[in-house]
């Protein structure tokens, strides 16, 4: 059922804590502009057959690193069908998302502005300013302007599967109220953290999983570590790709923007044990005991290995649900990750968080960093796109974009008015082969958590600093990417410059958000001059 017409009182601009009230007028102001272009050139109601309309479908990993797909270099885990998806189409290797973590990642996918604009700019439950929610993360507002609602107003049917993380269900940020006529599965990203949850949502239906679920924290100390009663009857990312493939089916006669944001292969780590079996049992000598938070498992790297496979495998169920509808050659398939892989942790180095062991993978493939930090490794993630016909089978494409470029990307490959006042660039001249010499103006991030930390990329130099809201920031770094790219030979002190030009990009691009606050280092510029 739709939530279109539901009723947000709680979160409404006269109710709403200091904390949202901050952006009223200016969200007023940047919604006027981002939406006055939306309806023109835009079909009422739903769009009829033919073979010239374009669907997307948006694939979204979570968690999945630089170097974890065979395409880009995994020697380990097996990757079929993300592998034959580069072959049949672009593979880009400079390729950003828009946070190192999960929710701001999403919210500058789907909005087309970065971390100095975006609204949501880390991990933040909705509980904290909103006490009536008991699960979801803190919401987008009612001005918010998401590529969904810009392909609804189309004439598209919109469904968003998988993980959302934007704003609980009858908040302003619900997937309905943000564009979305399907949602179906995790609203929260907390309860995400099991791949057995006792519920996953259907819109605004509560629809209950296992009784009861399995948690996605509960460490082992002692005792033999057993995969058996760390599973359930119901496994949700089966439950999600099978609805993705029910979604294309049913809508095989429309044009519709389907976003996928699968789970994988964020931990806990916990797979069905076929899964882990197609794994060598040579691999694992120590099991994993939960010490660095999530669940335990006797067989770690084999676990972690099985969930990018079962990734894999979930593409390829949607690439054949794709073909069996007739629309294989008619939809733009995008897929790329939210972030890096996940971080190092505790005091045992064989195990990162949740017992990912990164280095056994090599998944950073080399990059500096990993989740939730503004180093490439953080950041940089796989990109595939295939559109048979339009983008050159088996190319490479090495000009940086990230996740803001997306919003306008869709928009132009539709035919659709792009909104005004978006912070992206559109890629859909790189993806059909024209030519670009333009260079991308500079990336933003700004990330208030681990410390707080902001970056700039400027052409082939990218400018970090680290822990802006501790004591003693860090000093400004700056990596030369074409020479250096796994950020080696900080560059900061010989070029002044260029460490100035990013401190007045930071105080131009960055909008303030009391909600998620960081310290923005550097006088600010008497004239804003920052390209």
């Amino acid at each position: 059922m739709s939530t279109e017409g539901r009723s947000h009182s709680a979160l409404r601009p006269n109710h709403l804590p200091g904390g949202l009230r901050w952006f009223s007028a200016l969200a007023a102001l940047s919604f006027l502009l981002l939406s006055c272009t939306i309806g023109q050139g835009a079909t009422s109601g739903r769009a009829g057959s033919g073979k010239d309309l374009l669907n997307v479908v948006f694939i979204l990993a979570d968690d999945l690193g630089w170097g974890e797909l065979g395409c880009y270099g995994q020697q380990k885990i097996p990757t079929p069908h993300l592998d034959q998806l580069a072959s049949q189409g672009m593979r880009f290797t400079r390729h950003y998302s828009g946070a190192p973590v999960c929710a701001p990642s999403r919210c500058v996918l789907l909005t087309g502005r970065h971390l100095g604009h975006a609204e949501i700019r880390g991990n933040l439950q909705a509980q904290t300013a909103f006490p009536q929610f008991t699960e979801g993360q803190y919401p987008l507002s009612a001005r918010a302007l998401t590529v969904a609602q810009v392909f609804r107003k189309a004439g598209y049917a919109t469904g968003a599967i998988g993980k959302w993380g934007l704003g609980p269900v009858g908040s302003t940020g619900d997937p309905n109220t943000q564009g979305f006529d399907l949602f179906f599965g995790y609203n929260c990203q907390a309860v995400a953290h099991s791949y057995y949850p006792s519920h996953l949502w259907r819109n605004a239906e509560r629809i209950p999983l296992n009784q009861p679920a399995v948690p996605g924290h509960r460490p082992q100390p002692t005792g033999e570590v057993r995969i058996e009663g760390k599973t359930a009857e119901h496994y949700a990312p089966t439950r999600m790709v099978t609805e993705a493939e029910r979604f294309i089916a049913e809508h095989r006669r429309d044009r519709f923007f389907l976003y996928l944001a699968f789970i994988e292969p964020h931990v806990a780590m916990h797979p069905p044990k076929a899964s882990v079996d197609r794994f060598p049992a040579s691999w694992d000598d120590e099991p994993y005991r939960g010490q660095n938070g999530y669940l335990p498992h006797p067989r770690p790297r084999a676990a972690y290995a099985a969930m990018i496979s079962d990734l894999d495998d979930h593409v390829g169920r949607v690439m054949k649900a794709l073909e069996s509808a007739g629309l294989s050659d008619r939809t733009l398939v995008v897929f790329s990750s939210d972030n890096g892989t996940t971080h190092p942790a505790g005091k045992n180095p064989r195990f990162g968080t949740g017992g990912v062991d990164s280095a056994f993978f090599n998944s950073t493939a080399g990059l500096r960093g990993f989740k939730g930090s503004v180093y490439e490794g953080g950041l940089r993630v796989p990109l595939i796109v295939r559109l048979p016909g339009r983008i050159p089978a088996g190319s490479v494409n090495d000009r940086p974009s990230y996740f803001a470029d997306w919003f306008p990307t869709l928009c132009e490959a539709a035919g659709l008015k792009t909104p005004r006042g978006l912070d992206g660039q559109s890629l859909w001249p790189q993806l059909t082969g024209r030519t670009v010499n333009k260079p991308h103006r500079p990336m933003v991030w700004v990330f208030p958590e681990y410390g707080g930390q902001v970056a700039v990329r400027m052409d082939d130099f990218k400018a970090v600093r680290q822990r802006l809201k501790t004591p003693e920031p860090g000093p400004w770094e700056l990596y030369d990417l074409k020479a250096d790219p796994n950020e080696r030979s900080d560059l900061a002190s010989r070029h002044p410059d260029l460490i100035a030009r990013a401190q007045a990009i930071l105080r131009d691009q960055v909008h303030e958000n009391p909600v998620f606050p960081v310290p923005i280092p550097g006088p600010r510029p008497k004239n804003s001059t920052a390209p």
